[in-house]
């Protein structure tokens, strides 16, 4: 019997050392030379203080900034509870939430159609970008309570869009956090 278990325990002890240390070392060694910035969460400092992150979204609710995607994770943009809605399309509590949140936007934003990533959370709930049709969408209002030039505002946020990566892959974007962070250097 003795001679069945000591492969068995030495097979185990070699594939935790393999697959319990070495690997993820391996790999947090990999992600630190090559890719440190993403590794370590792509944060965002101004003045010395971390003031968000590039990857994870977060609320902006004053009309001085561009806002996100709505989010349903936990109370709006946590971390530690991402996730969306699970509400299916024919959901009436979706239905009518979308209803509301485009009466709203539309409102605050000059009566217009609301783009539909402003309407619609992803599925995480932590979306850091919106198309260059929402920021455009919001100009008016953010240009209004900042007193800036729409001209200006439409320079901002044009320099601010990001091509499909590779070309090829997901759609035009905008960071709401880097394009607000823009927008108060420029207001200062």
């Amino acid at each position: 019997m003795l001679n069945l278990l000591r492969p068995a325990i030495g097979m185990a002890a070699v594939m935790t050392v393999i697959t319990g240390v070495a690997y993820p070392l391996a790999m947090t060694g990999i992600g630190q030379g090559l890719f440190a910035e993403e590794a370590n969460g792509s944060l965002i400092e101004k003045d010395g203080v971390v003031v968000g992150s590039r990857l994870i979204g977060q609320k902006f609710e004053s009309d001085r900034y561009f806002h996100p995607r709505p989010s349903y994770a936990g109370d709006g943009y946590e971390g530690d509870n991402s996730g969306g809605s699970n509400l299916g399309a024919t959901n009436r509590e979706l239905v009518n939430g979308i209803k509301v949140r485009a009466l709203d936007l539309s409102a605050e934003n000059g009566n217009r159609p609301v783009p539909i990533d402003l309407l619609t959370a992803s599925g995480s709930g932590l979306d850091p970008d919106i198309s260059p049709e929402s920021a455009r969408f919001q100009m008016e209002r953010v240009a209004k309570a900042r007193n800036i030039p729409l001209n200006d505002l439409e320079e901002l946020v044009a320099a601010h869009i990001e091509d499909r990566t590779f070309g090829l892959i997901g759609e035009p974007r905008v960071n709401v956090l880097m394009l607000n962070l823009a927008l108060d250097e420029m207001s200062s």
